[in-house]
């Protein structure tokens, strides 16, 4: 590991409580405070891409369905049409220089919309906020921006707290960083697969299409970053989604060529070496099973619940894996922390099985060198 982790990613990723504090005490020194003088506005609009766009689907999964201002993550250019000054609009970028969050940064002035900026120090994005007078709410700079998770989305939460829209307390942050930093103790790299979920769920994947259903809307976006950061950190293809939208008809897939007609041809008497080379869909479940309340639910707990026994048994008659993630935490953030960090942790020892480096990602510079000329 140490000949392939050649920037440490897995002290990056195990920092994750330290971001989560460092980045809630940077918001505080931001005096966010200040953006309910003008009231309740009438939409937030998180613009972003990549993991600046997961912190604004993170504020609508807290949010929830029932909250009274509309939550949009915005992932183009610009802002949409109806954006207005009756709005708030949150920039959010990693290095400070997306093209999406500058570009929502300067619409969002001409248009008198409220601004939050959130991004590296010294910046152009900085200098936007500066120059418009709105909160700006520095983000040390860890590259890629997908180490950066927490360190994006506290600032947004935060400032969706203090105009009124989610209700997150200092407990449920030092929680959520406690939780992050129990779960980076539970994979370091000394311990064996065996006792290491991070490294016992990567070898579960190690070969296989993974399939990654979340139970509930929390667990749906930890689902999407565990898709993610397969992509980018282990060059693993893996469809994720909902496992509502899934039982309409991406459940099919459990049927297919990589699921239970695979399965079904198996030959059990088979060499070990022989049975590895097929490829199988291996399925990733995380179960949220709620905090014990249905009043702000989008859907009853119990549906989540039977649909979620119905998948793993549907998988069971087919003779596909599955891997179980379960929620565990007093507050959705702590939830989601918990159904993140572990995903992370395996998506980094699964890229490291293959004698790769999760943060080389060759296609991605090249990506953006072709994308300039």
């Amino acid at each position: 590991m140490r000949a392939v982790d050649l920037t440490d990613t897995l002290r990056a990723t195990a920092l994750a409580g330290a971001q989560l504090r460092e980045a809630a005490h940077l918001a505080a020194e931001a005096h966010l405070a200040d953006l309910a003088d003008e009231g309740r506005p009438r939409a937030i609009v998180v613009a972003g891409v990549g993991t600046a766009a997961r912190a604004g689907d993170v504020l609508a999964m807290v949010a929830g369905s029932r909250c009274p201002v509309p939550v949009l993550a915005h992932r183009s250019a610009g802002v949409p049409g109806w954006v207005s000054a009756a709005d708030v609009v949150i920039a959010v970028s990693a290095s400070g220089r997306s093209p999406e969050a500058i570009h929502a940064a300067e619409a969002a002035a001409r248009r008198g919309a409220r601004l939050v900026a959130v991004g590296a120090p010294d910046s152009e994005l900085q200098e936007l906020a500066t120059a418009a007078r709105a909160p700006f709410i520095p983000v040390p700079r860890r590259a890629p921006a997908r180490f950066s998770l927490w360190g994006l989305t506290v600032p947004v939460l935060l400032a969706a707290r203090a105009l009124g829209v989610v209700q997150i307390n200092e407990a449920d942050i030092a929680e959520t960083a406690n939780r992050l930093d129990l779960d980076a103790e539970r994979c370091r790299p000394s311990l064996e697969s065996f006792v290491n979920p991070g490294k016992s769920l990567a070898l579960e994947l190690a070969g296989s299409i993974p399939v990654v259903w979340g139970s509930s809307p929390l667990a749906t976006v930890a689902a999407r970053r565990f898709a993610d950061v397969l992509a980018a950190n282990s060059r693993y293809p893996a469809i994720a989604g909902a496992l509502g939208e899934a039982g309409r008809g991406r459940v099919g897939l459990l049927d297919g060529m990589f699921g239970g007609l695979t399965e079904a041809s198996r030959d059990i008497f088979a060499d070990h070496d022989e049975d590895s080379d097929v490829t199988r869909l291996r399925l990733v479940l995380l179960r949220d099973g709620g905090l014990g309340s249905e009043d702000d639910a989008d859907e009853p707990l119990a549906v989540e619940e039977r649909r979620a026994d119905a998948v793993q048994e549907l998988a069971r008659r087919r003779g596909v894996r599955v891997s179980l993630v379960t929620a565990e935490g007093a507050s959705p953030l702590e939830r989601l922390a918990s159904l993140i960090a572990v995903p992370d942790f395996a998506s980094l020892y699964l890229a490291m099985a293959h004698g790769l480096d999760p943060m080389a990602v060759p296609a991605v510079s090249e990506m953006k060198e072709l994308s300039t000329q």
